[in-house]
């Protein structure tokens, strides 16, 4: 069968969230079928004409029904966060890929796109321009990277002549509506509790969330087409405009109209208090996320950018043209966003 957007399938994992329905509503506009898969149901997208699936891909049988007459899947789904059990991690983050591998290959899927992370070679040191040739770490500072790892390795491995597989790595991803990263760099600038960790000098790459959509869909493409130099590849998808760490985040918070944190904290001091609040965390068994980390430590204060020549090569990826005026497009939403961030903390008080 040739395969065109008008007979093609996409089961997008994670479909309700800021990667998974973007994800969705490109691969909509581009004639696809789209199937998505979540723990709870979204009926904008589903007004779109999403087929959802209410669900968690840590089940089998789940997984089964999910992929049956899918054509491709789109892992998006994860656990993203500073705090959570081991075994948390390794259930969605992991154990969630493993059953979506197996429950294609028994429903004859054809490709295979999995969400990954460029944490998953992050060993703890500065990371100037690297490529995909750099090697996973002997070990990693949180459950993320780490689960993050093992399901990039599957994915990769499981590429063969009847599952085409890739895994695409976005840094940062930033935009409209995003509901991860923003919110958290505005809530915690408003309650001063955001801290320039290290001297400022470090640089990292970012990614819009139009442009990581795209990559997923062209990977998709140049699976269906068995292209060599893409599968059981992995890329990394960045702006390809490395930045000050801090210049970036306070780009964002003039623009929500919300002050820049003032205050140091040295990358040591911030390593050790992260280290301190991990001990902590585990002794209590507690699950909400501790404010440092070691890991969020060295991501503020080390630098951490990435070569991209792969990505253009072989995904004919293209970069946003120009980030500041990317940011000022998204200028009202994030001052609606900073004064519902400020409604919410007078409630709390």
């Amino acid at each position: 069968m040739v395969v065109t957007p008008k007979n093609c399938r996409v089961l997008v994992t994670g479909y309700g969230g800021f990667l998974g329905s973007e994800v969705s509503r490109q691969l909509l506009l581009a004639g696809y079928r789209v199937r998505g898969l979540a723990r709870r149901h979204y009926a904008e997208l589903v007004g779109l004409g999403v087929e959802a699936i209410v669900g968690d891909a840590s089940d089998e049988q789940t997984c089964m029904i999910a992929t049956k007459d899918c054509d491709a899947v789109i892992h998006t789904a994860a656990l993203a966060a500073a705090g959570g059990s081991r075994k948390q991690f390794e259930r969605i983050n992991v154990q969630a890929t493993l059953n979506l591998l197996d429950s294609a290959r028994q429903n004859k899927v054809n490709s295979f796109v999995l969400s990954s992370s460029p944490s998953v070679v992050f060993d703890g040191h500065p990371q100037r321009n690297i490529d995909e040739s750099t090697p996973y770490p002997n070990r990693w500072l949180a459950d993320y990277p780490r689960t993050k790892a093992m399901a990039e390795r599957a994915v990769l491995a499981a590429n063969d002549s009847e599952l085409g597989t890739c895994a695409l790595r976005p840094h940062l991803i930033w935009g409209l509506n995003d509901n991860h990263l923003i919110p958290r760099l505005i809530d915690r600038a408003k309650r001063g509790r955001l801290l320039i960790v290290g001297d400022g000098s470090n640089m990292i790459d970012t990614v819009h969330i139009s442009q990581a959509a795209a990559s997923h869909r062209s990977a998709l493409e140049r699976l269906f087409a068995r292209k060599n130099d893409v599968c059981g590849k992995a890329f990394f998808i960045t702006d390809d405009q490395p930045i000050l760490c801090w210049e970036w985040i306070n780009q964002i918070l003039k623009t929500a109209d919300v002050e820049p944190p003032k205050r140091k904290l040295s990358l040591k001091s911030a390593y050790r208090i992260g280290y301190a609040m991990e001990l902590l965390y585990r002794a209590l068994k507690l699950r909400s996320e501790p404010v440092m980390t070691r890991f969020i430590a060295l991501q503020l204060g080390l630098d951490h950018y990435y070569n991209i020549d792969a990505a253009k090569r072989s995904l004919n990826y293209e970069p946003i043209k120009c980030r500041s005026a990317s940011l000022q497009r998204i200028a009202p939403w994030l001052r609606e966003l900073a004064k519902q961030n400020s409604a919410s903390n007078l409630h709390r008080k």
